[in-house]
Protein backbone atom coordinates (compact mmCIF):
# COMPACT_ATOMS: atom_id res chain seq x y z
CA UNK A 1 0.00 0.00 0.00
CA UNK A 2 1.33 3.55 -0.86
CA UNK A 3 1.09 5.86 1.71
CA UNK A 4 0.95 9.56 0.05
CA UNK A 5 0.79 13.23 1.49
CA UNK A 6 -0.30 15.94 -0.19
CA UNK A 7 0.42 19.50 1.49
CA UNK A 8 -0.65 21.81 -1.43
CA UNK A 9 -4.00 23.53 -1.03
CA UNK A 10 -5.72 21.31 -2.50
CA UNK A 11 -10.13 21.15 -3.45
CA UNK A 12 -12.04 18.06 -3.01
CA UNK A 13 -12.09 17.71 -6.49
CA UNK A 14 -8.26 17.42 -6.83
CA UNK A 15 -8.61 14.51 -4.08
CA UNK A 16 -10.93 12.78 -6.24
CA UNK A 17 -8.18 13.51 -8.90
CA UNK A 18 -4.93 12.35 -7.09
CA UNK A 19 -7.16 9.36 -5.09
CA UNK A 20 -8.10 7.82 -8.30
CA UNK A 21 -4.36 7.84 -9.55
CA UNK A 22 -3.27 6.20 -6.51
CA UNK A 23 -5.40 3.05 -6.34
CA UNK A 24 -8.17 1.76 -4.16
CA UNK A 25 -4.99 0.49 -1.67
CA UNK A 26 -3.42 4.16 -1.66
CA UNK A 27 -3.65 5.99 1.65
CA UNK A 28 -3.89 9.49 1.27
CA UNK A 29 -2.77 12.64 4.09
CA UNK A 30 -3.51 15.97 3.80
CA UNK A 31 -1.41 18.54 5.54
CA UNK A 32 -0.25 21.81 5.38
CA UNK A 33 3.53 21.93 4.81
CA UNK A 34 3.95 23.58 8.55
CA UNK A 35 2.50 20.91 10.07
CA UNK A 36 4.79 18.03 8.90
CA UNK A 37 7.01 16.40 11.35
CA UNK A 38 9.49 14.20 10.68
CA UNK A 39 7.59 11.19 12.23
CA UNK A 40 5.12 11.58 9.46
CA UNK A 41 7.76 11.93 6.74
CA UNK A 42 9.21 8.26 7.97
CA UNK A 43 5.82 6.54 6.76
CA UNK A 44 5.62 8.29 3.33
CA UNK A 45 5.55 6.81 0.04
CA UNK A 46 5.16 9.58 -1.96
CA UNK A 47 5.20 13.30 -1.55
CA UNK A 48 3.33 15.41 -3.21
CA UNK A 49 4.04 19.28 -2.17
CA UNK A 50 6.97 21.54 -0.93
CA UNK A 51 8.81 20.04 2.73
CA UNK A 52 11.76 22.00 4.24
CA UNK A 53 14.94 19.42 3.10
CA UNK A 54 15.66 18.93 6.16
CA UNK A 55 12.28 16.31 6.48
CA UNK A 56 13.10 14.97 3.01
CA UNK A 57 16.08 13.62 4.54
CA UNK A 58 13.98 11.76 7.35
CA UNK A 59 12.17 9.95 4.30
CA UNK A 60 13.96 7.15 4.24
CA UNK A 61 10.96 5.26 2.50
CA UNK A 62 9.91 7.89 0.00
CA UNK A 63 9.70 6.89 -3.39
CA UNK A 64 9.10 9.89 -5.11
CA UNK A 65 8.87 13.70 -4.10
CA UNK A 66 6.68 15.54 -6.34
CA UNK A 67 7.34 19.31 -6.12
CA UNK A 68 4.09 22.05 -6.68
CA UNK A 69 7.55 24.01 -7.91
CA UNK A 70 9.52 24.49 -10.84
CA UNK A 71 12.91 24.68 -9.02
CA UNK A 72 14.21 22.11 -7.05
CA UNK A 73 16.47 24.41 -4.85
CA UNK A 74 18.00 22.47 -2.00
CA UNK A 75 16.61 19.31 -3.31
CA UNK A 76 18.97 16.94 -4.41
CA UNK A 77 21.33 16.25 -1.73
CA UNK A 78 19.19 15.16 0.67
CA UNK A 79 17.04 12.88 -1.70
CA UNK A 80 16.83 8.97 -0.25
CA UNK A 81 18.36 6.32 -1.84
CA UNK A 82 16.02 5.13 -4.77
CA UNK A 83 13.90 8.37 -4.23
CA UNK A 84 12.83 9.83 -7.80
CA UNK A 85 12.34 14.05 -8.32
CA UNK A 86 9.60 14.97 -10.04
CA UNK A 87 8.81 19.18 -10.94
CA UNK A 88 5.55 20.61 -12.11
CA UNK A 89 6.98 21.98 -14.70
CA UNK A 90 3.75 23.07 -17.32
CA UNK A 91 1.91 24.73 -14.46
CA UNK A 92 3.52 28.11 -13.98
CA UNK A 93 3.90 29.00 -18.21
CA UNK A 94 0.44 31.00 -17.81
CA UNK A 95 0.71 32.93 -14.81
CA UNK A 96 3.89 33.87 -14.74
CA UNK A 97 4.20 34.76 -18.27
CA UNK A 98 1.02 37.13 -17.54
CA UNK A 99 2.62 38.68 -14.68
CA UNK A 100 6.05 39.51 -16.28
CA UNK A 101 3.95 41.19 -19.29
CA UNK A 102 1.41 43.18 -16.62
CA UNK A 103 5.06 44.35 -15.37
CA UNK A 104 6.37 44.95 -18.87
CA UNK A 105 3.43 46.98 -19.80
CA UNK A 106 3.16 49.02 -16.90
CA UNK A 107 6.43 50.34 -17.06
CA UNK A 108 6.38 51.03 -21.10
CA UNK A 109 3.33 52.61 -20.42
CA UNK A 110 5.02 54.71 -17.04
CA UNK A 111 1.82 53.82 -15.71
CA UNK A 112 4.16 52.87 -11.80
CA UNK A 113 4.43 56.47 -12.66
CA UNK A 114 0.76 57.53 -12.93
CA UNK A 115 -0.24 55.38 -9.68
CA UNK A 116 2.40 56.94 -7.60
CA UNK A 117 0.92 60.80 -9.29
CA UNK A 118 -2.57 59.26 -8.20
CA UNK A 119 -1.85 58.79 -4.68
CA UNK A 120 -0.35 62.39 -4.70
CA UNK A 121 -3.51 63.51 -6.07
CA UNK A 122 -1.39 65.13 -9.04
CA UNK A 123 -2.46 65.41 -12.86
CA UNK A 124 0.41 65.55 -14.86
CA UNK A 125 1.44 63.85 -18.42
CA UNK A 126 4.95 62.11 -17.90
CA UNK A 127 5.57 62.44 -21.31
CA UNK A 128 6.67 59.89 -23.75
CA UNK A 129 6.04 55.57 -23.76
CA UNK A 130 7.26 52.65 -25.74
CA UNK A 131 5.37 49.41 -27.19
CA UNK A 132 6.01 46.30 -26.92
CA UNK A 133 5.81 46.16 -30.74
CA UNK A 134 8.98 46.63 -32.64
CA UNK A 135 10.66 45.69 -29.71
CA UNK A 136 13.56 43.36 -29.41
CA UNK A 137 12.96 41.27 -26.74
CA UNK A 138 15.64 39.00 -25.01
CA UNK A 139 14.24 36.16 -23.07
CA UNK A 140 17.20 34.13 -21.32
CA UNK A 141 15.91 30.67 -19.66
CA UNK A 142 13.29 29.23 -22.58
CA UNK A 143 11.27 26.88 -20.56
CA UNK A 144 7.80 27.13 -20.06
CA UNK A 145 7.68 30.24 -17.98
CA UNK A 146 9.82 32.15 -20.43
CA UNK A 147 8.70 29.96 -22.98
CA UNK A 148 5.24 31.17 -22.73
CA UNK A 149 6.33 35.27 -22.11
CA UNK A 150 7.96 35.34 -25.58
CA UNK A 151 5.47 33.86 -27.17
CA UNK A 152 3.19 36.33 -26.08
CA UNK A 153 5.62 39.00 -26.51
CA UNK A 154 5.80 37.87 -30.68
CA UNK A 155 2.40 37.48 -30.97
CA UNK A 156 2.25 40.99 -29.64
CA UNK A 157 4.57 42.24 -32.44
CA UNK A 158 8.04 41.94 -30.54
CA UNK A 159 11.23 40.66 -32.73
CA UNK A 160 12.22 37.65 -29.82
CA UNK A 161 15.63 36.35 -29.36
CA UNK A 162 15.95 33.21 -27.13
CA UNK A 163 19.05 31.97 -25.36
CA UNK A 164 19.10 28.78 -23.57
CA UNK A 165 21.52 26.52 -21.70
CA UNK A 166 21.40 24.00 -24.34
CA UNK A 167 21.04 23.09 -28.16
CA UNK A 168 17.17 22.33 -29.60
CA UNK A 169 15.22 23.23 -32.56
CA UNK A 170 14.33 26.93 -32.49
CA UNK A 171 10.47 27.24 -31.52
CA UNK A 172 8.65 29.24 -33.89
CA UNK A 173 8.02 32.17 -32.01
CA UNK A 174 11.64 32.97 -31.46
CA UNK A 175 13.25 34.74 -34.30
CA UNK A 176 17.03 34.08 -33.62
CA UNK A 177 17.97 31.37 -30.72
CA UNK A 178 21.63 31.21 -29.23
CA UNK A 179 23.01 29.84 -26.39
CA UNK A 180 24.16 31.35 -22.75
CA UNK A 181 27.58 31.53 -24.19
CA UNK A 182 26.48 34.01 -27.00
CA UNK A 183 24.62 36.04 -24.17
CA UNK A 184 27.07 38.90 -24.62
CA UNK A 185 26.59 39.50 -28.26
CA UNK A 186 22.52 39.65 -28.11
CA UNK A 187 22.14 41.75 -24.57
CA UNK A 188 23.24 45.25 -26.48
CA UNK A 189 20.40 45.10 -28.69
CA UNK A 190 17.76 44.18 -25.77
CA UNK A 191 14.90 46.90 -25.31
CA UNK A 192 13.83 43.90 -22.80
CA UNK A 193 15.95 41.12 -21.08
CA UNK A 194 12.88 38.70 -19.53
CA UNK A 195 14.40 35.93 -17.04
CA UNK A 196 13.51 32.81 -16.11
CA UNK A 197 16.20 31.22 -14.72
CA UNK A 198 16.40 28.43 -11.75
CA UNK A 199 18.66 28.51 -8.75
CA UNK A 200 21.96 26.80 -9.77
CA UNK A 201 25.75 27.55 -9.19
CA UNK A 202 25.98 28.29 -12.98
CA UNK A 203 23.16 31.10 -12.94
CA UNK A 204 24.72 32.80 -9.50
CA UNK A 205 24.64 36.56 -10.95
CA UNK A 206 25.15 35.67 -14.31
CA UNK A 207 23.59 39.46 -15.12
CA UNK A 208 26.34 40.66 -13.78
CA UNK A 209 27.52 44.42 -13.57
CA UNK A 210 29.50 43.98 -16.29
CA UNK A 211 26.72 42.66 -18.74
CA UNK A 212 24.15 45.22 -16.74
CA UNK A 213 26.93 47.81 -18.50
CA UNK A 214 26.34 46.48 -21.74
CA UNK A 215 22.30 46.96 -21.86
CA UNK A 216 21.30 50.26 -23.65
CA UNK A 217 20.12 53.09 -22.04
CA UNK A 218 16.06 52.88 -20.83
CA UNK A 219 15.95 48.75 -21.09
CA UNK A 220 13.51 46.66 -19.62
CA UNK A 221 14.97 44.03 -17.18
CA UNK A 222 12.35 41.33 -16.36
CA UNK A 223 13.26 38.56 -14.00
CA UNK A 224 10.93 35.93 -12.43
CA UNK A 225 13.03 32.90 -12.24
CA UNK A 226 15.21 33.11 -8.93
CA UNK A 227 16.44 36.35 -7.47
CA UNK A 228 20.00 34.94 -7.24
CA UNK A 229 20.63 35.25 -11.26
CA UNK A 230 21.09 39.49 -10.86
CA UNK A 231 23.48 41.57 -9.28
CA UNK A 232 21.16 43.43 -7.34
CA UNK A 233 23.34 46.03 -6.17
CA UNK A 234 24.71 46.43 -9.28
CA UNK A 235 20.93 46.47 -10.98
CA UNK A 236 19.89 49.46 -8.41
CA UNK A 237 23.01 51.77 -9.52
CA UNK A 238 21.81 51.43 -13.36
CA UNK A 239 18.92 52.33 -12.61
CA UNK A 240 19.12 55.25 -11.34
CA UNK A 241 21.92 56.40 -13.16
CA UNK A 242 21.14 54.69 -16.77
CA UNK A 243 17.73 54.87 -17.01
CA UNK A 244 17.24 51.34 -16.89
CA UNK A 245 13.60 49.82 -15.85
CA UNK A 246 13.32 46.83 -13.61
CA UNK A 247 10.45 44.74 -12.97
CA UNK A 248 11.09 42.27 -10.22
CA UNK A 249 9.08 39.38 -8.76
CA UNK A 250 12.12 37.78 -7.18
CA UNK A 251 15.11 39.23 -4.98
CA UNK A 252 18.48 38.31 -3.45
CA UNK A 253 17.95 37.67 -0.06
CA UNK A 254 13.57 37.17 0.07
CA UNK A 255 12.36 38.90 1.39
CA UNK A 256 14.20 41.92 0.09
CA UNK A 257 16.15 44.42 3.01
CA UNK A 258 13.64 47.34 3.76
CA UNK A 259 16.96 49.41 3.43
CA UNK A 260 17.73 48.51 0.15
CA UNK A 261 18.19 51.07 -2.39
CA UNK A 262 15.50 49.22 -5.28
CA UNK A 263 12.32 49.99 -2.83
CA UNK A 264 12.84 53.46 -3.44
CA UNK A 265 14.17 53.85 -7.12
CA UNK A 266 10.90 55.07 -9.07
CA UNK A 267 11.64 52.72 -12.38
CA UNK A 268 11.70 49.46 -10.02
CA UNK A 269 8.63 47.54 -9.81
CA UNK A 270 8.89 44.67 -7.10
CA UNK A 271 6.89 41.85 -6.21
CA UNK A 272 7.53 39.54 -3.13
CA UNK A 273 7.49 36.57 -5.40
CA UNK A 274 3.55 35.87 -6.08
CA UNK A 275 3.70 35.56 -9.96
CA UNK A 276 3.27 31.85 -9.31
CA UNK A 277 2.19 30.08 -6.46
CA UNK A 278 -1.47 29.27 -6.15
CA UNK A 279 -3.18 33.12 -7.19
CA UNK A 280 -3.92 32.00 -10.10
CA UNK A 281 -6.50 28.97 -9.53
CA UNK A 282 -5.91 27.42 -13.18
CA UNK A 283 -1.76 27.12 -11.91
CA UNK A 284 -3.08 24.67 -8.86
CA UNK A 285 -5.62 22.52 -11.77
CA UNK A 286 -2.21 21.83 -13.69
CA UNK A 287 0.02 20.67 -10.65
CA UNK A 288 -2.62 18.85 -9.71
CA UNK A 289 -3.20 17.25 -13.08
CA UNK A 290 0.72 16.58 -13.26
CA UNK A 291 1.18 15.03 -9.80
CA UNK A 292 -2.30 12.58 -10.72
CA UNK A 293 -0.24 11.26 -13.74
CA UNK A 294 3.04 11.03 -11.65
CA UNK A 295 1.38 9.07 -8.68
CA UNK A 296 -0.15 6.77 -11.55
CA UNK A 297 3.09 6.27 -12.75
CA UNK A 298 4.85 5.43 -9.98
CA UNK A 299 2.00 2.47 -9.04
CA UNK A 300 2.56 0.85 -12.16
CA UNK A 301 6.16 1.52 -12.68
CA UNK A 302 6.30 3.72 -15.81
CA UNK A 303 8.59 6.75 -16.47
CA UNK A 304 7.81 9.74 -14.65
CA UNK A 305 6.83 13.31 -16.05
CA UNK A 306 9.36 16.41 -15.48
CA UNK A 307 11.71 13.99 -13.99
CA UNK A 308 14.45 15.22 -13.04
CA UNK A 309 18.13 14.42 -13.68
CA UNK A 310 19.75 14.36 -9.99
CA UNK A 311 23.48 14.91 -11.87
CA UNK A 312 22.48 18.56 -13.55
CA UNK A 313 19.43 19.74 -11.39
CA UNK A 314 17.48 20.05 -14.35
CA UNK A 315 14.69 18.00 -16.26
CA UNK A 316 15.87 15.00 -17.67
CA UNK A 317 14.54 15.25 -21.10
CA UNK A 318 13.36 18.89 -20.71
CA UNK A 319 12.32 19.67 -24.42
CA UNK A 320 9.85 16.57 -24.02
CA UNK A 321 6.41 17.44 -24.71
Amino acid sequence: MLKILVTPPVTAEHKKLLEAAGGPDAEFIYKEPGAVDAALMREVDILFGNVSPALVAEAKHLRLLQLFSAGTDGYVPVLPEGCALTNTTGAFGLAISEHMLGMLLMLQKRLHQYRDNQHKHVWQDMGNVTSIEGATVVTLGLGDIGGEFARKAKLLGAYTIGVRRTDANKPEYIDELCLTDELDSVLPRADVLAMALPGMPETRHILDARRIAMLKPGAIVLNVGRGSAIDLDALADAIETRGIRAGLDVTDPEPLPPEHKLWSLENALITPHISGFFHLPETLNRMVRIAAENIARCRDGRPYLNAIDLTTGYRADKYAK
